[in-house]
Parts: structure tokens; sequence; C-alpha cells
């Protein structure tokens, strides 16, 4: 039995996740240079030369019959994130029933390299549909810590009912990551969604909380370089709470433009100085090859984030790469927002949305999106607030007309995706959104102006920021000030918001049955607090066949 499991991606460690490009410093550099800044990215550990397992594991995008198993092992003292040294070394899995490992279903190795960062994934087939199991890595003697895995029902099977966490913007310097350990001890999720923004590229000190650092992350310049991307994903997976998440169920992700750089396009971003910080294709390649290495993501198509997963008949998730394939955000030089030949999504991720959405036979169409969808206007904002929205937002601090870097500026490509919504009747499609570091809940009218009297063709649920800045914090307000204020603004120039929080930090858990998906929203005590509390907020749902937000008064 244990053979059939030793599939070819396993065997072959990263499999098509092979690195392209190996980083350009040699080891005795390495070593001598970067040494300080690279530890940084380390947990204390022993001084030993074992092998360790200090960024946990993790396991990620479920199927009815297997599961993508991550790690990292150091092992070496001087094999350290980003260094590009270290040998290499045998790294073996096991997959069980039981968490005392009594009933063994999948094992195998494989080996981990310097070329890989020392990351390993193995993707493992052969399993039961919506099952628990637990796994865990050894190396060289070491074992790393147990983890629990889920894989999704059956295509065809029936289910009454599944649970996701949902987060997005994670900035380290901003707080800390409560919001993980809250869904961590939960202990009812099917699995959990994360939209973007997992790391934040910027230099130390750029982007904090209100302008304070909380936690000092490594490397403290803008990452730039491949080294510099692996160095930071290995200061993020070395957080106790994301790596408890981690361990209890697996993950979903896409990317957003922090994952790479600040309002990234396929061409630029506006954190990307050409020339002086090198070239874009370069750092866009560095920041691709060092999420695929750090992240149990599964790539459908090669250097993007976009596939889909099903779980039953109750739904399916159409997950969107919005950074890969998209033209310049729209200005005096870029073009208008409505021009046709800008896009968002790239004609052929568009042209797979659609053709996936028309063809589900589920009863939800879950839609994993990195910005917002639901049209915004920014009404009558006092210019007191208009000036911090707009750079919460990024955006040029007078004569605004839209967020642009959302579906806002591709108005095309959200015109023929509604349309293909309304003339098909394809119900029950519900849009998943991080970016905006607000809580929403929202109808999406096919047209805003003349909501409600026009249709709605869709929904959509945005979370908040785990710990990024928000209206309050950009004012320097207490919590809640701002959003007393803007949240009516808002709501009354845009009739098909039924709910707007501004100022809070926190998380999402949708919960859906065959009769309605609901979104409840959770709010910490205190981003900067490592033992912050959590509160619930807010409900929303969404009941089958309406296309239209309804609030409920009790969580799940």
């Amino acid at each position: 039995m244990t053979s059939r499991y030793r599939s070819s991606e396993a065997s072959q460690g990263l499999g098509s996740f092979s690195p392209r490009r190996r980083t350009v410093v040699k080891a005795a550099a390495a070593t001598a240079v970067l040494a300080g800044p690279l530890a940084a990215a380390l947990p204390a550990r022993a001084a030993t030369d074992a092998p360790a397992f200090l960024h946990g594991v993790a396991s990620g995008d479920p199927l009815p019959d297997g599961i993508l198993l991550w790690t990292r092992v150091t092992p070496t003292p001087e094999a350290i994130p980003g260094s590009g040294v270290g040998p290499d070394t045998e790294v073996g899995w096991v997959v069980a029933r039981d968490k005392a490992f009594t009933s063994i279903v999948a094992k195998g190795s494989t080996t981990a390299t310097a070329a890989s960062d020392h990351t390993v994934k193995a993707d493992i087939r052969g399993l039961e549909p919506a099952t628990d199991y637990w796994f865990r890595f050894s190396a060289g003697g070491t074992d790393s810590p147990v983890a629990r895995t889920r894989t999704a029902p059956a295509a065809d099977a029936d289910v009454s009912g599944l649970r996701f966490g949902v987060v997005s913007c994670a900035n380290w310097e901003a707080g800390h990551f409560s919001a993980y350990r809250h869904l961590a001890a939960r202990n009812d999720l099917d699995a959990w969604l994360h939209l973007g923004d997992y790391i934040y590229e910027y230099k130390s000190g750029e982007y904090a909380a209100r302008g304070k650092v909380v936690r000092p992350h490594a490397p403290a310049n803008e990452i730039l370089t491949l080294a510099d991307y692996r160095i930071r994903h290995a200061r993020y997976k070395t957080d106790p709470d994301l790596q408890a998440l981690h361990l209890k169920a697996p993950v979903v992700a896409i990317w957003d433009d922090h994952e790479f750089a600040d309002n990234a396009w396929s061409g630029g971003a506006v954190n990307h100085t050409e020339g002086a910080e090198g070239t874009w294709p370069a750092r866009q390649a560095a920041a691709k090859q060092a999420y695929f290495e750090w992240m149990p993501v599964r790539p459908a198509i090669a250097g993007t984030t976009y596939r889909r997963l099903r779980f039953g008949k109750l739904a399916d998730l159409s997950l969107l790469d919005l950074r890969s394939f998209r033209s310049q955000q729209a200005s005096t030089a870029s073009g208008s927002v409505d021009d046709p030949d800008r896009t968002l999504t790239g004609r052929a991720q568009l042209d797979w949305l659609k053709a996936g959405l028309k063809a589900s036979d589920t009863r939800w169409r879950l839609v994993g999106n990195s910005v917002m969808i639901s049209p915004f206007s920014f009404g009558s904002l006092s210019a007191d607030l208009l000036k911090p929205l707009a750079k919460l937002l990024g955006l040029p601090q007078e004569g605004i007309a839209a967020n642009t870097d959302q579906w806002d500026g591709y108005t095309d490509d959200r015109r023929e995706l509604l349309a293909h919504l309304r003339s098909n009747a394809i119900g029950n499609t519900v849009f998943l959104t991080g970016d905006i570091h607000m809580a929403w809940a929202n109808d999406v009218p096919v047209d805003a102006g003349t909501y409600p009297l026009s249709a709605s063709a869709a929904t959509e649920f945005v979370v908040t920021s785990v710990t990024s800045d928000n209206l309050d914090d950009i004012v320097k307000v207490p919590e809640g000030t701002v959003s007393a204020v803007a949240a009516p603004v808002i709501r009354a120039a845009n009739r098909h918001v039924h709910w707007v929080d501004t100022d809070r930090h926190g998380y999402g858990v949708l919960d859906i049955t065959a009769e309605r998906a609901q979104m409840d929203y959770y709010v910490l005590s205190d981003r900067t607090d490592p033992d912050a509390t959590t509160s619930w907020a807010r409900s929303y749902r969404t009941r089958s066949g309406t296309q239209k937000v309804e609030r409920t008064y009790d969580p799940v």
C-alpha cells in the first residue's frame, strides 16, 4: 500500500514547482555577509547539527482523494532561509487516520535541496473523501509537529454543510496574528481561505501600526530578490499563531499585490522603481518562485494561482489571480476605467471563469477574489475622511472617481462577467474578497446607478485585515470613530452595500448549507496584543436563489 502513494510529485519534492532560477548569492558570501539578517527569520534553536522543522508544517488545496503537504527543513544551522546553502536532505512524510499514527495510509520521502530553499511538497493521492487525516515529516531522526488536514467531499456527494475560515491582509509589523489563533481554536473548519497579502514587501517601519512597528520583520529592507522574498516568507512562518492554524486545517490561498509589491500589475507596481530596484520581470519571477516554494498551493497553470476546487454537490470554489495578467491601473497616463482594451483578469482567465460558472452543477458558486467587485462610489465624504480613504486605497488624494485597483478600475471585465451571470441565469454566486482592510456585505448590482431597481447578479462578503491599517488607524482616532461617520455616508451613496465597518481587524467564518451562505464577522480586541481576544461583530447571509444579502442576528 505504501508504494501506491509515492507519486511522482512526492518523489521529486517540488515536482512541477522546481525552481527555474537559482540565487546568485554564493555559499561563502551568504554565510559571511547575510548570516545576521537571515538568521532573524528563524526562531531560536538548539546548538546542534540535527535537522529541524523551524517553520512548521502545512497542508492545502484539498481534493476528494488528495491533499498537498508542505514543510521546510533546516538541515544544518547555516542552511537558513534565503542562504542558498545546506546539504541535500532526505525528508520523509507519513499520513495516518489517527493522531497516534497507528493506522498509516501513506508514506514516502523526497529530497530537500538548497535550490528550493529546503522547502518540501508532497502531493498525496489515493485518500478517502471528506476524511480527517494526520501527517508529519521527519529528517535525520527529527520529527516535525503533527498536523491535521481534511480532504474534500466526493464530487457527487450530498454535503449538508461546509465551514471555512476567511482571512486577508496580515502585516507582520502592524501586530500579532491572533486572528489565526482564534480560527485554529475552533476545531470545526473544513479549510481556511487566504484571499491575499499573506506577506508584505515593505522595508521595516514603512508600513506598521499607526506608524509604530509592533515587531520588526526580516529582512529589514524592502524585499526585491529571491533571497529577500524567501527570508520574508520564512519570517512569517515562524509566527506561532500562523503555525497553529496551519496545523489544524488545510489552507486554500491566492495572492494579491503585496506578495509582489504594492498595487502590482502585469508590467510593474506602484512600489517598484524600474532600474533602481532591478527589472520588474526579475522581481515578479522571484516573488512567484518564493511563493510556490513556501506555500501549500497547487497551481493549475504554471506561475498563477487561478484554479478551481469542488466540495461535493454543495459548492465549487473558483480562485482568481488578479495580478499576473492585469493592465496598469487607470490614470491620465494609462487610460480610462471603461477602456475595453484594459483587463483585470486577462482574456484566458475571464473565459475560464465564465465557462466554469456556467458549467457548474453545485448549489453554490464561490469565487475567491482578491479585490472588491462591488462598485463603490465615494459619495459626499468630507475632505477629512476622503483623504485618509484615498491613502488607504493607494489613490490620488484629490479628484478621485473610483478605486482603480479594484474591479471599479476595469469596468469592461466586470460588465462582461455580470452580464454572463444574468444572461445564463447563473444564481448563487458569492464573491469572497479581501484587500480593502474593511468588512463589507454587498449585493453585486448589474447597474449600480439604478440599484435597487436593477437586478443583483451576485453577492459579496469582504473580510477586513488581520492586522493592516484601516481608516481609524490612518486618522489615528479611537476604534469605531471613523466608521460611525463614514459608514452611513458610504451606504447612502452605495445602496447595494448592506454593511461596512471601516475600522476593525479580524476575520470571517463562512458557513454554507443548501439553504444559505452565511458570513460571520469577528473582530479582535487589540491587534498589537499577542493575547488579543475575539468577539462576534455581525452576520450576513444570502439565501439560495435570491442573489441578495440580508442580516441575520446570530453566528453559526
